[in-house]
Formats: structure tokens, C-alpha cells, sequence
């Protein structure tokens, strides 16, 4: 009530209704006029006051200031645009070469089962807020000034202890920089690792954003086969042997988009050929965590002897992507460097949450909720690959994903799969065609089914409409793929 009290003031001001110097009423007369006590009539001259807009006089009353705040600029119609007609006044460089890739936001009542997120409507609210709140209460003078970039010491200690008790890394607080998701921390490795016209190694099939990285960071990229062994490290030690790799970057344990598991032999060649060519390996763990079948395979990272591998990790298929926090592990002078490039652009990081997140893997919170989520996931993959059996048996072709949050499936060559999928996106469902993974654009005959952020009723509205849909964008079998 006393700040629309002074609001009132000001507009009245502005409007020329109370002019310079003019003297205002009393609070008891002003308090008995509004039909507000007393107090509140005083908290709203106390806020003028502190503004600039009256003055007190001891003994005289109150007044409107002689020189009164700056006003804020007339509102701006909302059709104007930066600069005259929308025109730049300087060249812009040339279009970076970025991969298209279509947003996450879609209208309520749909299903986006391409988006690899987790289920928002199961994130901890609850227990992040209490984390928080007891982290900002406790140390909230340290927490909300600068600090180091590497991260929040309390986070990077529980990142080390987590990633030695579960994944098997020899690692230290020292040897982790905290992030804003993991794909800050590709980012920072390209900037900090490559210099233009270096070389690196990529799955075929696999994640645009991390080639958008390296390309602004002037690399060129040479795009090595995805098969059911993962990637063919025979095919990177051709391409190194022709001219010189400074890096390879690959998904190992869940390959992104397919979920295969890198082989043993190909992880024993890849460690070899890495020592042999100096090769720096950035291995993206995404989604470590769920894995349903058998025990998880250990990272690269953790049989890493020669000091080659970086390893990359994220919270965000954990908690949410909202969150932006993500780490990577790399002995200490790496972590430095990569920290001062950090700082360059971000200065660092979320502490408050840093430390909130730090308590919640401290108390065995986040490993409580990871067991919740594996099982909860379990249950819709299950739910998926039943469905998808039963209702486009003929359609597509998959095995059932040991790991990972999403399913990988050929699609039969009789089908328009952008006809086909562009029908679904029609009635609210919405899946990622193959292509959208493929090095070249070209079309593998596959699409991605993201199961994680959909109930098993959901998955079923999902797959009834995929079925509804498949018939009318079947393709003759003359104009068949293959």
C-alpha cells in the first residue's frame, strides 16, 4: 500500500499536478484522507524522500523537490525498432556456419518426445528450495559476491567425491570446473584446447551443438562412422595417419543419438592411438546415470593413464536443464586455463545454487533422486518399446536401449518419414527425424523417440497417433528408399 501511495505521488508530479516546491498535506491528514494508517502514509513519504521527489523541512513540513529525479524517456511504440527502420550502421561479418536446430518451446498439450530432458514435473522442488535457502542464510555474504570462476568450492568437492565413488574417476576438487551446462564446458575446450584449423574427430551421427563449438573455434571437422560398436576407431587412426588430429570428441557410454556402448576393444585402440598422437579426447557423459540393464561401463576417464581425456558431464539430465550447471574433470593446468577463459565471458557461476546443489549431493539427495528417476525411466522405456511393438511392429526396427533417455529406431523404406512425422507434429506430437543427428544432413532411415519427460499415458496418446498417422504416408514401393 505505501508504494502505490507513492506511486500516486509521483504520477501526480510528473502530471503536473503537484508542482516544485509546492508543500504537501500532513501524514495525519493525508493517513485520515486515504483512510490508511498513519505508518503507512509515513513509509510512503520515507520512499519519496529516499527517491528524490519531496523534501522534509524541520518545523516547515513536506515538500516536492525543487530539482526532481530524472523521468524515465517517453514509451517507445512497441513497432520501433532498434536504429532507423531497423538498419545497422556497421557490416556485420560473415554468417557463422551453425547447424540448424529447431527450439524446445511448444504450445501446452503437446508431447516433444525429441527434447532429451528430464521430466520437470518430477524435480525436487521441494528439497532445492530448502538447500537454497539454508545455503544463502548461512553464507549469503560470501555467496553473492565475486569469486572464484572454477565453481563453488563445496560443489566441485562433491562433483570429485561423486565422480570417484560412482564413475570410477581418480580426481580431486582441484581437477573439476564447474559450468553452465555442458555445453559451456565443449565450448570452453575448443576455445582453450584448439586453434583455428586444428582437426577433430566426430561421431557421424551425433550432437550438432558440440560441432557448432569447434567450428567457431575454427577447427575443421572430420566425420568418422557410428555402428553398433560405436565409433570406428580404426576410422579415426586413418584419418590421423593421412594428416594430423589434435582431438577426437565422442559420447561413449549412451552414443548420441544411437545409445550403443563403445566397445571394449575400440575403448583399449582409442586409449593407444590417444597416447600415440598426443590426441586430446573430450568424452560427453550425458546421461551416465541411467542405465538399466547391467552395470554402467565405466568412462574413458576412469582407465585414463596418459592424461589425454576430458571428461564432460552435466546435472541437467539429472535435475533439469534449467538449472545450467554442468562440470568437467581435467588435471589442474587445464582446469586454469579453461577457468580464465571462463571468466572472460561469465565471470562464474551461479554460487548460490552452486552451493545448494553441493548440499543436496552432500545429504544423498540427488543420489536418492537419480534412483527415483532410473526407476521411474525404466517403467517408460518399458512402456514405450511394448507400445511401439504392438503398434508399428512393421514400421520400425530397434532394440530396446540398455541406457539413455531415448530410443533409436529404422524406420521401414516404405515410409515418408518427413511426411510421417510432420503429420504427427499436426496433432501435437513431436519427434526428431535421424537427419537431424546426421554430420551431412542426409536421411539414415531412422527417427529418435525421447521417452523421459512422458508418463506411460502419454506415451500411449503418442504412439496411438503415430499409428493414426502412418498409413496415409506410406510411399509406393517403387519410390522406396534403397
Amino acid at each position: 500500500m505505501f508504494q502505490r501511495i507513492a506511486r500516486a505521488v509521483v504520477d501526480d508530479i510528473r502530471r503536473g499536478r503537484l508542482v516544485a516546491a509546492q508543500r504537501l498535506p500532513g501524514s495525519r491528514a493525508l493517513a485520515e484522507e486515504l483512510g490508511v494508517h498513519r505508518n503507512t502514509v509515513l513509509a510512503a513519504l520515507g520512499e519519496l524522500e529516499a527517491q528524490g521527489w519531496i523534501v522534509t523541512h524541520r518545523a516547515r513540513g513536506t515538500f516536492v523537490a525543487d530539482s526532481l529525479p530524472e523521468t524515465p524517456l517517453a514509451r517507445v511504440p512497441a513497432t520501433r525498432r532498434a536504429g532507423r527502420d531497423g538498419k545497422l550502421g556497421f557490416a556485420l561479418p560473415p554468417e557463422p556456419r551453425l547447424m540448424a536446430r529447431d527450439g524446445n518451446e511448444l504450445p501446452r498439450g503437446e508431447l516433444h518426445l525429441s527434447a532429451g530432458v528430464p521430466d520437470p514435473r518430477l524435480f525436487p522442488v521441494d528439497a532445492l528450495a530448502r538447500a537454497w535457502r539454508r545455503a544463502v542464510r548461512r553464507d549469503g555474504r560470501r555467496l553473492l559476491t565475486y569469486a572464484s570462476p572454477e565453481g563453488h568450492p563445496a560443489l566441485r568437492a562433491a562433483l570429485a567425491a561423486m565422480m570417484r565413488a560412482i564413475r570410477g574417476l581418480s580426481c580431486t576438487a582441484e581437477d573439476v570446473l564447474v559450468v553452465r551446462g555442458s555445453q559451456m564446458a565443449i565450448d570452453l575446450c575448443a576455445r582453450g584446447l584448439l586453434t583455428p584449423g586444428d582437426r577433430v574427430a566426430v561421431e557421424a551421427l551425433g550432437y550438432r551443438p558440440s560441432w557448432d563449438a569447434m567450428r567457431l573455434a575454427g577447427a575443421e571437422l572430420v566425420p568418422v562412422p557410428v555402428d553398433a560398436g560405436g565409433i570406428d576407431v580404426a576410422a579415426i587412426a586413418r584419418a590421423a595417419s593421412r594428416k594430423p588430429l589434435r582431438a577426437v570428441y565422442l559420447t561413449s557410454h549412451h552414443q548420441y543419438p544411437t545409445t550403443v556402448t563403445l566397445s571394449p576393444a575400440r575403448r583399449l585402440a582409442l586409449a593407444a592411438l590417444a597416447r600415440e598422437h598426443r590426441l586430446v579426447v573430450l568424452e560427453d557423459d550425458y546421461d551416465h546415470e541411467f542405465h538399466y540393464e547391467g552395470r554402467p561401463v565405466p568412462p574413458l576417464a576412469a582407465a585414463d593413464d596418459g592424461g589425454n581425456v576430458i571428461y564432460l558431464g552435466t546435472l541437467s539430465k539429472i535435475l533439469a536443464p534449467g538449472l545450467r550447471l554442468g562440470f568437467l574433470i581435467a588435471p589442474p593446468p587445464v582446469i586454469t586455463r579453461l577457468g580464465a577463459l571462463r571468466a572472460a565471458m561469465d565471470r562464474q557461476g551461479d554460487r548460490p545454487m552452486e552451493a545448494a546443489v553441493a548440499e543436496l549431493i552432500d545429504d544423498g539427495e540427488l543420489e536418492r533422486h537419480v534412483r527415483r528417476m532410473r526407476t521411474v525411466y525404466l517403467a517408460r522405456r518399458d512402456a514405450l518399446v511394448e507400445q511401439l511393438r504392438a503398434r508399428l511392429a512393421g514400421a520400425l526396427t530397434f532394440e530396446p536401449p540398455r541406457g539413455g533417455i531415448s530410443l533409436w529406431a529404422t524406420v521401414a523404406p516404405d515410409i515418408d518419414i518427413p511426411r510421417w512425422l510432420d503429420a504427427c507434429g499436426g496433432r501435437g506430437i513431436h519427434i526428431s527425424p535421424g537427419s537431424r543427428y546426421t554430420f551431412d544432413g542426409s536421411d539414415p532411415g531412422a527417427i529418435r523417440i525421447v521417452f523421459s519427460a512422458s508418463t506411460p499415458a502419454e506415451l500411449d496418446r503418442a504412439t496411438s497417433v503415430m499409428a493414426a498417422t502412418l498409413v496415409r504416408n506410406r510411399r509406393s514401393t517403387r519410390a522406396s528408399r534403397g
